[in-house]
This record gives structure tokens, C-alpha cells and sequence, in this order.
């Protein structure tokens, strides 16, 4: 049986059982191992910060994470406090007697879940050494000049010493380390050339592999232009780090016109209430053509005629350093999308991580996620794809690609992926140019949909929320502690070689109402935006449709199964 407080997946309708032997997490040391604890770089800052929760539930004060220590990061993100297990405040202690500067506290997140930084610049002073060490247990040389090598062999020195301190502390009690990534990799090395005591896991989230891969260059943006069919002025965000000198002048302009036009839009709403309740006071219905007195309208005229600009709006946020060389700005210069005012696709290239500090865009990014229509990833690799996992448990449609885990994990859970805005791109099997069509189709189709078609997608695609639940993806975490600690420990613990259960059988069903967007069965050029459909009302309810799809999923789901007693609608089952 699962411990009181293990994961259990039974609360997710469908979701197939799996009993595993309890874990003695009260003999148990679990840590993990990255770069980005506490360090937001990327995807893998993600995968940490929201599975710590369900972590530090199922593990408690056993669990530890270890990461590079940044003083605005500590400062911001961590409280320090001293360690409760006694084999991690010795480690703790006999580092920074030997020169070393290892930072304590709770991570503030949800969980709550203990960190261990280390200072990688105060200990750069035994880099040659430990350069050493490492060429004598594998035989692997660093580049000189390599400064993010140089930090990486640091970090990972600095990982190996302290799990030797804490396995020689530990009074009987098993250590599991997982390490992420390759930054993490030399800690790996390390601690199994010096046969230390762990059981060890390895976690790829392959994003230097996928660098490699797609070196080729295939260019998804040319086919940007090809919006232009369309009669909705669509807006594209490229939100991604890159290096920059300083903010855009004309941005800043921007920003600051668009806040005296939200001060002057208040200035007049309060004007205007004032004047309402006045001649409701007096039992009047207001006459609206004197609400307005003609300062008012000399006041919003003078604000219209300040929002116009004698250039186009850039199309990036920030200066950019690399300028000529960038990916994004190249290929929006070869097809000339110059934010114009005839152009339908309007770019914004924003090279840095959203913050609600930012004078630009103050949001974080889960509101910035929210206020948007649709996410686009046509990743040519990626394990998983945390991106569309945000975008679906927020609500809002993606493209993603069979290359992708997270388009392969949504075809073998969902029947109809694009019925519920998962729009999953062939780049396995087709050619480039076909791939790039087909994005460009799903693109188009989107931009073509009603109102009432966007709302009805988006309710569905958050109800496929409890797929990315980490109550069900955690368990395969779980069960490679298990298989870690079987071999680590053959005598002590045991667990047969399978995998947890496969979701065979369990889908998400085709919506019975009509598809919420454009299909192949339908006319060429959908409806615009503005015109609703009448019957829409009568074939789709959200509540019921909903009710239905929990429903099917507790037992397998037939592709060509009816329900008693319904009939099939006009363009059901059909893609």
C-alpha cells in the first residue's frame, strides 16, 4: 500500500491504478541536483518549481534541492535558516571551514522545499585542481576559456564533495540524488568515479541536444506573411532571452503615450460618473450629448493625435546587441514585416523573461499567458514542452509537433487533440515545407473562428488540466526512485522492472457538439470572427459536455463508439 501521504493518482477520473511498495522516506535522503534551482534560466526552472510541491508532500524534511547561489536570487527567493538534518548541517559546516561559501534556507515557493547553494565564484580558486580530478576519473579535458564549462565542473565539484559529506554523516540512511541536465552532469561523474553511496538518477531535458538538432535552420517564420489572407490583424509575441544593451527609445515613447491616454480615459470616466450621479440624484435620466462638455472632447482629440508617430512602432522591445546575426529580426526583415499599417501580422520581439517589475511589460508571465489567444511552439525537438502544458492548464490553445513529448503524450491521451486546441504539427513524417504549410493552416483556421468558437475551445482545453496534474506525472518519478534505489541497493530493496501502468485506453472523446474550429469538412474560408452561428446554442453545453467527457474516460474509449441514445450530429467524428 502507498504511504498516507504518497501520491495517489485515484482522484483523476480514468486514470489507471498503480500500487508500488511504500518508500521509507524516514531512511530515506532525496536530493536533486540543477542549475536552475532558485535560477530561472529556462523550462528546467519550471519542471523544479512545480514539482516541488508534490515532492516536498510525499518526502517532507528529506528533501533537499542544490543549486547555484546568485545574491539577488538569495535575496529575493530565499529564507535562510539552519539545517534540521544533522548529516546536511555537518556538510554544510566542514565546507565552509575549507574555504568554500554554502548557502541554507527554504526556497519560497509552494512546498516550500529546502535548498543548498553554492557559491561558485568564491570557490573558482581550486578549478585547476578539480580540473585535474576530473581528467584522472574520465579522462575529459575543459577548455580554458570555457566560462560556462569552468562553472559547470565548479558546481559539479562542488555537488560531489558535499554528497561524500553527507553519505559519511548519514547513520544508516540511503541517499538518492537526481541530477538534471548536463550542468548537472559532472556531479554525476564525480560522485560515481569515487563510488559513493547514492543511488543515482539522470534526467535529460535535452536542451542543448535540441540546439544541435535544429541547427538546421528550418524557417517556420517565413510563412508568417502568409496571415496577410486573413482579415484579422494578428499580433505575435517572440518572448525569448537574448543579449541587449539597453531599452528601445521609441518602446519607451510608446509606454509613455499609452499611460497618458489610460490617465486621460480615468480623468474623463470620473468626470463623467460624477456628472451621472449628480443628475441621478436629482431623478433625471442624463442627456448624453451634454455629458460630455467640449473640453472633454478637445481633451480626447489631443490624446488621439498624440498616439501618432512619424515612424513605424518597432518591432523589438530592446536594443539589441546582436542585432544583425539574430534569427528572428533576419527573417522579419527578408519578408518585411515592419509593423506597417497595411500589415495583418504585427511582430514584437521582447528579449527578456516577463516580470510585473518590468517598465515594458509589467506582468509575470501567467497573466501574460492568459491575456493571449493562442501559444505557438513547433518545436523540432523537445522532450517534453512545458510552454503548450502552460498554456493547456491556463486555458489556452497551442501549437505543438509529434516531436515534442508534450504533442506525443496529448495524441495518446486525446482522440482529438484540435477539437480540445492542441494543434499537433507533422514535422516526423512530412517534408519541411509541409510542416510549414500545415502551421500555417492551423494558424489561419484559428484567426477565422468566432468569439463563441475561441470560448468554447478554450473551456475544453482546461479540462485537460488533470492531465498535467503532477499527481499523475509524478509517479513516474516515483517509480525511478524506486528503480535507483533496487540497484543502488539490491539487498535492501527490491521492485520489479516495469513501468508504472500505461494509459491505454484512457482518452479524452471526441466533443459531441460541432467542432470549435475550422475543419477540413467544412468550407474553405470560415465564417469571420464577428458572425455567429445560431444553432451553436442548441449543440453545445458546457456543463453537459464536460459531465459526458468524465463520463467516457472511466472506461476505454472506442473511436467509433455512440453512447446509447444519442444521435450523431452533423460533422461529428469527423477532423
Amino acid at each position: 500500500m502507498l504511504r498516507g501521504r504518497s501520491l495517489s493518482v485515484t482522484s483523476l477520473s480514468g486514470l489507471p491504478q498503480w500500487e508500488v511498495e511504500e518508500l521509507p522516506v524516514e531512511d530515506l535522503l532525496l536530493f536533486e541536483v540543477a542549475w536552475e534551482v532558485t535560477n530561472k534560466v529556462g523550462g528546467i526552472y519550471t519542471v523544479i518549481q512545480t514539482k516541488a510541491r508534490t515532492t516536498a508532500d510525499e518526502w517532507g524534511d528529506n528533501y533537499f534541492l542544490i543549486g547555484p547561489y546568485f545574491e539577488q536570487n538569495m535575496k529575493t527567493q530565499v529564507e535562510k535558516c539552519e539545517p534540521t538534518n544533522d548529516a546536511v548541517r555537518r556538510a554544510v559546516d566542514i565546507m565552509n571551514q575549507h574555504g568554500c561559501q554554502v548557502h541554507f534556507g527554504r526556497w519560497l515557493i509552494e512546498g516550500s522545499p529546502y535548498v543548498v547553494l553554492f557559491d561558485i565564484g568564491f570557490s573558482a580558486w581550486k578549478l585547476d585542481r578539480w580540473k585535474g580530478d576530473l581528467w584522472e576519473a574520465c579522462s575529459v579535458g575543459m577548455p580554458y576559456h570555457d566560462r560556462e564549462a569552468n562553472d559547470m565542473l565548479i558546481f559539479g565539484s562542488l555537488t560531489a564533495w558535499f554528497l561524500k559529506e553527507v553519505t559519511d554523516h548519514a547513520d544508516g540512511k540511503h541517499v538518492i540524488t537526481q541530477f538534471h541536465e548536463w550542468q548537472a552532469g559532472t556531479g554525476l561523474i564525480l560522485s560515481r568515479a569515487r563510488k559513493l553511496p547514492i543511488a543515482t538518477i539522470f534526467t535529460t531535458h535535452a536542451t542543448l541536444l535540441g540546439r544541435y538538432l535544429c541547427a538546421a535552420n528550418i524557417d517556420f517564420y517565413n510563412h508568417l506573411d502568409s496571415m496577410h489572407k486573413s482579415d484579422v490583424t494578428v499580433v505575435v509575441f517572440f518572448i525569448m532571452p537574448a543579449k541587449t544593451n539597453n531599452f528601445n527609445v521609441e518602446t519607451l515613447k510608446g509606454q509613455a503615450v499609452r499611460k497618458q491616454l489610460w490617465d486621460i480615459a480615468h480623468s474623463v470616466k470620473e468626470k463623467f460618473g460624477k456628472k451621472l450621479y449628480d443628475a441621478l440624484l436629482r431623478g433625471e435620466i442624463p442627456d448624453m450629448n451634454n455629458i460630455l462638455d467640449r473640453d472633454d472632447l478637445t481633451i480626447m482629440k489631443r490624446a488621439i493625435f498624440s498616439t501618432q508617430r512619424q515612424s513605424l512602432p518597432p518591432v523589438t522591445t530592446h536594443n539589441m546587441i546582436e542585432d544583425s546575426t539574430d534569427p528572428i529580426l533576419s527573417t522579419i526583415r527578408r519578408i518585411g514585416l515592419f509593423n506597417s499599417r497595411t500589415d495583418r501580422v504585427k511582430v514584437i520581439l521582447h528579449p527578456e523573461f516577463l516580470s510585473s517589475t518590468s517598465p515594458l511589460l509589467p506582468m509575470d508571465y501567467e497573466e501574460f499567458v492568459r491575456g493571449c489567444h493562442l501559444g505557438v511552439f513547433p518545436s523540432y525537438y523537445e522532450p517534453w514542452g512545458y510552454t503548450p502544458a502552460e498554456c493547456t492548464v491556463m486555458g489556452i490553445p497551442s501549437v505543438t509537433t509529434n516531436l515534442s513529448g508534450f504533442g506525443c503524450f496529448m495524441q495518446e491521451h486525446v482522440a482529438d487533440p484540435t477539437a480540445y486546441g492542441i494543434y499537433i504539427v507533422d514535422r516526423r513524417f512530412r517534408s519541411p515545407d509541409d510542416s510549414c504549410n500545415q502551421l500555417t493552416k492551423f494558424l489561419y483556421g484559428f484567426c477565422k473562428q468566432s468569439r463563441r468558437q475561441r470560448i468554447i475551445q478554450r473551456n475544453r482545453t482546461e479540462r485537460l488540466s488533470d492531465l498535467l496534474d503532477w499527481r499523475y506525472l509524478g509517479r513516474y518519478y516515483q517509480h525511478a526512485r524506486h528503480l535507483t534505489l533496487s540497484r543502488a541497493f539490491p539487498d535492501k530493496f527490491h521492485v520489479e522492472s516495469t513501468s508504472p501502468p500505461t494509459t491505454e485506453g484512457f482518452k479524452y472523446p471526441r466533443p459531441s457538439s460541432v467542432p470549435p474550429s475550422p475543419t477540413g469538412s467544412q468550407v474553405s474560408s470560415p465564417q469571420s470572427s464577428d458572425v455567429e452561428d445560431e444553432d451553436e446554442d442548441e449543440r453545445y453545453n458546457e456543463e453537459e459536455e464536460a459531465e459526458r467527457d468524465r463520463l467516457n474516460i472511466k472506461s476505454p474509449f472506442s473511436l467509433g463508439h455512440v453512447p446509447h441514445g444519442k444521435k450523431k450530429l452533423h460533422g461529428e467524428y469527423k477532423n
